[in-house]
């Protein structure tokens, strides 16, 4: 499982030329989900999302979370950070689960964020997407477990 997060001072999604969700400050996250990734996997990288002290204190410094800001998060599905690009110029994409058990782990782990009292929106799962950001710093960051 990754989650590729990016700092925010706004984001949103749009399908069918429909805004669907948005934030201001906080954490625009894409998840990707692959073949044998657990609950347990989507527990740990929640609690590192919702721990991780990337906002700026009052000296400058890298040391507050996403909870002490009162930032919000835009969990995004994107299956393509599941992607095989070793071999060849097109990418590869059997190592990325299912849609029929990817959705269920997703849905898991924007739950598991809730639960830190974190506002979390969501894009719609397989939809064809358009994201739209506005990156602080710029600031992303790659977890997987």
């Amino acid at each position: 499982m990754k989650v590729l997060i990016q700092k925010v001072l706004s984001a949103s999604v749009t399908v069918n030329n429909e805004q669907v969700s948005a934030i201001k400050d906080g954490f625009l996250l894409f998840i990707g989900i692959e073949k044998n990734d657990t609950a347990a996997q989507a527990d740990y990288l929640a609690k590192k999302v919702a721990n991780l002290r990337i906002f700026t204190d009052e000296n400058d410094k890298m040391n507050l979370s996403v909870q002490d800001v009162k930032g919000e998060i835009l969990a995004v599905s994107q299956f393509t950070l599941a992607a095989d690009l070793t071999c060849g110029n097109r990418p590869g994409f059997d190592p990325a689960a299912r849609p029929e058990d990817a959705e269920p782990l997703y849905e898991y782990f924007v739950e598991q964020l809730r639960s830190y009292n974190i506002p979390v929106s969501t894009g719609i799962f397989q939809a064809d997407m358009k994201v739209a950001l506005i990156n602080d710093g710029p600031c992303t960051f790659l977890l997987q477990r």
